[in-house]
């Protein structure tokens, strides 16, 4: 049983102890109250694992985001009925700051994440750090996003080589370009025919918007199923284009964005600057701004802002675009 005190936070009259879980690439460090064990990170490791915080009752863990090492598990904790919340690293190790924790090994980390679930816990919005279930199709639409950023980044570095290399070089380099350009092709298919038999009212509903193509929608449906299912400015904050206040006592410092999700800030950047030009309800509220003397920058990003506000939208409605309906008429006298 749970109650919310005065200060709204969650008491827990159960005393279900909470797990940290420091993730390598070769093995599992976990900590649930004075309990700590090293597991191999795999799935032995995962099915041990799980067996032991099973037993202990636990009710919440914490785990870093790790670049993907920690996929697997996350899914086997899930699959296991046991609740994750895979925090950003630098949250962790703020946290640990926060709390004088200046050393960092890997059992000292899982300590210090248990003690971030303690109080993730009971917070009082202790829901919007839980991870949601990815289903496997999701999953692997993800896993081709990634290879296909991989591949363009060896694309834009070998055609930056290309410039200063000697003609034998060159040759080599057209022979990897050529590669290359085939891969990023098959990638290509590979997505469009995933997005076909799994995504494609959401495809036909996003492809609807001027300015919005198929890496915008690629990485939104990925790396971003949370659209149309939270508020203008839960996903604004979630994607990192929502200004953040910066005040103090009587200052009151300029407003700025930073965090969320820069994979998908990046490619919302791209299609804006693209709906600037060919979308005709972004392009007249990026004239408005500029008008009103707005920094080229803010304006870009309010504009960033908005296309995601429509896109959300468009999702949440299941309605494909209509510019009638995000024109903002004038306000009167």
């Amino acid at each position: 049983m749970m109650n919310i005190n005065p200060q709204g936070w969650v008491a827990n009259r159960d005393q279900r102890p909470n797990a940290g879980i420091d993730v390598s690439k070769q093995h599992l460090d976990a900590c649930w109250g004075a309990q700590e064990l090293r597991v191999d990170n795999d799935a032995t490791g995962w099915d041990e694992l799980i067996a032991k915080l099973k037993d202990a009752g636990v009710d919440l863990v914490v785990i870093e985001a790790t670049g993907g090492y920690e996929r697997g598990l996350v899914c086997a904790l899930q699959g296991a009925d046991i609740v994750v919340a895979r925090v950003n690293p630098r949250q962790a190790r703020d946290f640990a700051k926060s709390m004088g924790v200046l050393a960092k090994t890997d059992a000292v980390d899982a300590r210090t994440l248990r003690d971030f679930a303690d109080v993730l816990a009971c917070h009082k919005d202790r829901a919007k750090y839980i991870t949601a279930p990815v289903d496997a199709q999701r999953l692997e639409l993800a896993t081709l996003m990634v290879r296909r950023r991989q591949l363009v980044d060896m694309r834009v570095a070998e055609g930056n080589r290309l410039e200063l290399a000697s003609p034998v070089a060159a040759r080599s380099i057209h022979s990897v370009l050529k590669t290359l350009d085939k891969q990023i092709a098959g990638i290509d298919q590979n997505v469009d025919d995933h997005l076909g038999r799994h995504f494609g009212k959401q495809r036909e509903l996003l492809d609807s918007v001027k300015g919005v193509g198929a890496v915008t929608i690629l990485t939104l449906t990925a790396a971003l199923p949370e659209l149309g299912t939270l508020g203008r400015r839960q996903i604004s904050k979630l994607v990192g284009v929502a200004p953040l206040a910066d005040d103090s006592g009587k200052r009151r410092g300029p407003r700025r964005i930073w965090g969320g999700r820069s994979e998908v800030r990046s490619v919302v950047y791209m299609a804006t600057m693209s709906a600037i030009n060919y979308n005709p309800v972004i392009k007249v509220f990026h004239s408005r701004l500029i008008a009103a003397g707005k920094p080229k920058k803010v304006a870009i990003v309010a504009c960033m802002r908005k296309l995601l506000t429509i896109l959300n939208a468009i999702l949440r409605d299941q309605a494909r675009w209509d510019a009638a309906k995000h024109v903002q008429t004038p306000k009167t006298a």
